[in-house]
């Protein structure tokens, strides 16, 4: 059920609003909604950052694959493999950091 509300504002405010508003390329009322619900990712430039770590993410994915592929070749030493599993490792524990923060 959608309700309305009318708030009063001054012309700075209103002028406010509308300018950060348009920034993120939302409507004034959308971006009330996105203040109200504080949602990190409702924020289209948190939502567009989102997508582009998945992509990233899916690109190692694809490396991590390759990589499993060649070790099971016997194509890497030891060191090999644990500078790998260091490597992962930093990149799990960033990946939580973000998640954390939203």
């Amino acid at each position: 059920m959608k309700c309305r509300k009318e708030i009063r504002l001054s012309s700075e405010e209103l002028e406010e609003l509308q300018k950060q508003a348009a920034e993120m390329g939302v409507t004034d009322s959308q971006f009330l909604r996105m203040l109200i619900t504080n949602r990190p990712r409702d924020y289209p430039a948190i939502r567009q950052e989102l997508q582009r770590l998945n992509n990233e993410i899916n690109h190692i994915g694809v490396n991590i694959n390759q990589i499993t592929h060649n070790n099971n070749s016997r194509l890497y030493s030891e060191t090999d493999k644990h500078r790998l599993y260091v490597l992962m490792k930093r990149l799990k524990d960033l990946m939580q950091q973000v998640i954390e923060r939203l």
